[in-house]
């Protein structure tokens, strides 16, 4: 653990209620993240308040008064992610990341998996896959691209029928994989 800086004060509760209030209001976070960031400045700069330090506790209280939306953020990082063609394990792994719990998690899996085949689709259309591509792919292009689509979170069905699609050709209706 790096020695806590000297070139600030160590902190107090009033100051850590004061960076809370600093960070939410700059960021749309999660109370985990919060959390996290509390615990950094804790470790740089040192504690000089009476007890313990709480992090969790002060982001809880956030999270209490509406500063911080673990569920929103969640819903606005799954919309997000979902535009730019990222795939549902993808997903899944931002949100566990970002601390969102797995209640909150669980209940955006129905509208992860309605949106899977669009998402493909846009990653495919970004990277001018499939359909979207200009020039005839071999083989090894064609492995290539499968392979991005699985590290995109794409399940390996729905790559296989976007990458089987022609040029031109309107997709059908959404496909179900059967994946959440």
């Amino acid at each position: 653990m790096p020695e806590p800086s000297r070139s600030k004060p160590p902190l107090t509760a009033a100051d850590l209620d004061r960076l809370a209030l600093r960070y939410v209001e700059r960021f749309a976070t999660t109370r985990a993240r919060l959390s996290a960031y509390l615990a950094r400045k804790l470790r740089e700069r040192g504690w000089d308040g009476e007890g313990a330090p709480d992090p969790g506790g002060i982001a809880e209280r956030m999270a209490e008064r509406g500063y911080v939306d673990d569920r929103a953020f969640a819903e606005a990082r799954v919309r997000s992610m979902a535009r730019r063609g990222l795939g549902a394990r993808r997903v899944a792994m931002a949100l566990r990341h970002d601390g969102i719990d797995a209640e909150d998690s669980a209940d955006l899996e129905e509208a992860i998996a309605a949106d899977a085949f669009a998402s493909a689709l846009a990653f495919a259309r970004r990277r001018r896959f499939g359909p979207f591509s200009a020039k005839p792919v071999d083989r090894d292009l064609h492995k290539k691209q499968v392979a991005a689509f699985l590290r995109a979170g794409h399940p390996p069905e729905i790559a296989f029928r976007i990458l089987r699609m022609e040029p031109g050709e309107e997709p059908e209706a959404p496909f179900n994989a059967g994946h959440s």
